[in-house]
Parts: C-alpha cells; sequence; structure tokens
C-alpha cells in the first residue's frame, strides 16, 4: 500500500471507531410527587421511535428508507444493520469497516418534558464513477447527524440535514415519538 493509501484508510478506521465509543449517560429519574419505592413503583412509559432518512433533490423526496425501535422512557436503545468490511492495514493484518446504517436514540423525561437525544450514522460505498483516480479499493461515503431536542409526542420532526458534497442532493433525518400504552 502507498503511504497515500495508508493515512486515508487509518484516519477512516480512527473516525469510525471513535463514533463507537460513546460516554456513559447517567439514568436520571422521573421527577414525581411521591418518591418511588417497592409498594409505589413509579410508572414505565413506552416509546416507539418512528425514523425516516430523506434523500431530496430539487426539494422533493426521491428516496426514503424508514426505521423503528420501542424503549421505555429514561432508555435507549440502537438500531444497526450493515455489513463489516475488511481493510488490510498491513501485509497480514486487517481492521474491519462497519458500513451502512446505525441509529441510537434515548429519551429522559425531565421537569414534564420528553428529552430526546439521536445519533445517527449512514454509510455506503460510494458508485464506481464517484472513485476518479482511485484504484480497486472501495471509497465509502459516510452522513452523521448528532441532534437533541424537546420530543413532540405524534408530530414529524426533522432532526437534521445535510448536503451531498458530490450531488445536488440532500439527506434529512426525521422522526415521530409516540407513546404506547
Amino acid at each position: 500500500m502507498t503511504r497515500k493509501v495508508t493515512t486515508v484508510v487509518i484516519l477512516m478506521l480512527a473516525f469510525v471507531f471513535s463514533l463507537g465509543i460513546s460516554g456513559a449517560f447517567a439514568q436520571e429519574s422521573t421527577p414525581s410527587s411521591k418518591p418511588a419505592t417497592q409498594d409505589n413503583p413509579s410508572p414505565v412509559e413506552a416509546y416507539r421511535l418512528d425514523f425516516s432518512v430523506n434523500e431530496m433533490e430539487d426539494g422533493k423526496k426521491i428516496n426514503t428508507r424508514q426505521y423503528s425501535m420501542n424503549l421505555n422512557g429514561n432508555d435507549g436503545n440502537d438500531i444497526k444493520i450493515g455489513t463489516r468490511v475488511p481493510v488490510q492495514t498491513s501485509q497480514e493484518q486487517y481492521q474491519y469497516i462497519d458500513v451502512g446504517t446505525s441509529i441510537f436514540g434515548r429519551l429522559q423525561a425531565r421537569d414534564g418534558q420528553l428529552r430526546l437525544e439521536v445519533r445517527a450514522e449512514i454509510s455506503n460505498f460510494a458508485i464506481p464513477d464517484q472513485g476518479q483516480g482511485h484504484d480497486s479499493r472501495p471509497l465509502i461515503r459516510q452522513l452523521k447527524i448528532n441532534a437533541s431536542t424537546i420530543a413532540l409526542l405524534g408530530k414529524p420532526m426533522v432532526l437534521g440535514s445535510v448536503d451531498d458534497p458530490n450531488s445536488k442532493r440532500q439527506f434529512q433525518l426525521e422522526v415521530t415519538v409516540t407513546k404506547l400504552r
């Protein structure tokens, strides 16, 4: 491998692995007038998060990917779909890069409001004509959106959007939070 390719691979690996490292989140109890005891436990509320990753071009949706997860209030869950791709780092060593979709969602009840925290990363292989000047090694494109906001139950909310630097397309991450019974 040339030095330039080795450097690019190492930087990509460092970036991907740094995304996997997340700090522990302290759990906070739901505020109530009575403290939770074994005789009077605080009720657990369940929610569904429906995510849409919308691909837009000239203001029109041209593609949508949908993902859903159920979780309890003051808890977090994640969805991960993808492929582990081996990348040679030296003559006999390989590192694996995760390529696909990863979404983490957490809801925290605080002061009568529902705080929503989302981390989403979507990566895929670049189409061959976007890999100009590269040899047979795959080019990986990725987008990442981290967002924190107050959840509005039952209403779709755009958490973030990013422009594709190689086209006139834009990607939006949208979520709808629904309270389950």
